[in-house]
């Protein structure tokens, strides 16, 4: 018989050694998840004792409930003539769920924006503090996240006259899937911090265009409820493993029943957080009765063959390693069959400080191992501002490049709407520059329309170290 509870009753089972918490209707006895709550424990002992429902629908898709909380968690259900909004729960001043704006300054018209940089600057006029701190943080010094962007700058474009440039076609495909931009979206977690339509505003801003959405593990919706929204769309899904390798099992067991999600993306740039001070501070703030730090979610201890192994045991799709920073990686890659592409990425700068901008990868992978190219989908995923940004990487060699805080800005500025200007305001810019250039259409860029001559000595100059490479893992394929 499933008992129903007074939620005065779930209020007095909250202490320092037990945890109780109402959530659509149910009773969860959450003691032993608070310390491993991917999002600190601060938040859940906030609404402990309450029925936090709104709190959670902010944040988390139900779903989510099925992962991480087991059937001996429910203690029964919250009688529903006693269940008054509790304000102070709905208000509880969580920075996660507070949609009070930065500033309440009026904003142009989107069709006004003509920069990604411009989009970045009214965006920041408009999150919450916890948006922006989240957002926008990156590790130690922020010096790779600068970087992968600056780099750029330092790539000269050559461009050819006497060429027909009437037509320009952004068409291309991306591990074997057509999509009408060259442009994809990265996982971002939590986009409901910049609007309530979150990942599924992203996602019918990207099926306008035909373009691919990678779908973050930490989406604030489920999965099936963000493809619902993009039908022209492309959907990839990230995939961290947590150290709960069960609950990792179960969420890859309910991808397998989406259709549209047409490859898996292994995130490999953050075994273990790295030091985002905006963010530390913020949570600092957040801390309550003195509670000790978060524990870090994912497994730290992941390796090439071990993983993959795994990991095609339980799906059957591609496999996309996102995070690889060196030439090595990047020719390990080549080894496993199951891995159709890879993304190189620093994730954003904020996991290892000082460590490579993407485009720098590229162009080491261009140096010792070539044909990785032509074994792989390269990806590029950082630093994206400008169309011609997006130009000189698909000349490098990648097949496609992501923008994450970008799509986050544009959705704060206008939902979908906003998204959307993003999108065309990066897919005019590169249309642009392909006609300058003598281009028609994606495949055609290559080498000889950049000059990386001023990027050569940052290389890196030691051995290959492919020899090793082969030594270590050819032996256990």
């Amino acid at each position: 018989m499933v008992r129903v509870w007074k939620l005065a009753e779930v209020g007095e089972h909250n202490s320092q050694d037990s945890c109780w918490m109402v959530l659509h209707g149910k009773v969860y006895d959450i003691t032993s998840f608070v310390p491993k709550h991917p999002g600190g424990r601060s938040i859940l002992l906030k609404n402990a004792g309450r029925d936090a429902s709104k709190a959670f629908d902010s944040v988390h898709p139900i779903e989510i409930l099925e992962e991480y909380l087991t059937t001996d968690q429910v203690l029964g259900t919250i009688d529903s003539k006693d269940v008054i909004e509790d304000t102070k729960a709905q208000e509880s001043g969580d920075p996660f769920l507070d949609s009070e704006a930065a500033s309440s300054s009026k904003l142009p018209p989107l069709e006004s924006m003509l920069s990604i940089s411009e989009i970045e600057k009214y965006a920041l006029q408009q999150l919450s503090p916890k948006a922006i701190s989240y957002y926008v943080s990156a590790t130690d010094d922020q010096i790779t996240k600068a970087a992968n962007g600056e780099i750029y700058r330092s790539i000269l474009l050559r461009p050819r006259v006497f060429v027909d440039c009437t037509e320009c076609s952004l068409k291309t495909s991306i591990i074997g899937n057509a999509v009408g931009l060259p442009i994809f979206v990265s996982p971002a977690a939590m986009a409901r911090l910049a609007h309530p339509s979150g990942e599924a505003g992203i996602a019918s801003a990207c099926s306008s265009f035909g373009a691919l959405q990678i779908i973050s593990k930490n989406a604030s919706l489920s999965p099936l409820d963000i493809v619902r929204a993009g039908p022209s769309a492309v959907f990839a899904w990230q995939l961290y493993v947590l150290k709960d390798i069960s609950a990792t099992e179960r969420t890859l067991a309910q991808i397998r029943q989406i259709p549209q999600i047409k490859f898996i993306v292994l995130t490999l740039d953050a075994p273990f957080p790295g030091k985002r001070e905006a963010d530390e501070r913020f949570k600092m703030g957040e801390v309550a009765g003195g509670a000790p730090p978060q524990a870090w979610g994912t497994e730290a201890g992941l390796t090439w063959k071990k993983t993959l192994d795994w990991l095609c045991r339980h799906t059957s799709l591609p496999i996309v390693l996102k995070g690889v920073q060196t030439h090595e990686d990047a020719y390990a890659a080549t080894m496993f069959p199951a891995v159709k592409g890879i993304i190189l990425s620093n994730h954003g700068g904020r996991a290892l400080d000082t460590a490579p901008p993407p485009i720098q990868v590229l162009l080491e992978i261009r140096k010792f191992c070539p044909e990785v190219l032509d074994k792989l989908d390269v990806l590029v995923d950082g630093g994206i501002k400008r169309g011609t940004d997006v130009v000189k990487a698909l000349a490098l060699g990648a097949k496609g490049v992501g923008i994450g805080r970008a799509a986050l800005y544009g959705l704060s500025l206008g939902g979908e709407e906003g998204v959307k200007r993003v999108l065309k305001i990066l897919a005019d810019e590169t249309a642009t520059a392909m006609r300058l250039l003598g281009v028609k259409i994606v495949s055609e860029l290559g080498p000889r329309h950049v000059n990386k001559n001023a990027l050569m000595s940052k290389l890196f100059d030691g051995p290959s170290g492919l020899e090793d490479i082969d030594r270590q893992l050819r032996p256990k394929l």
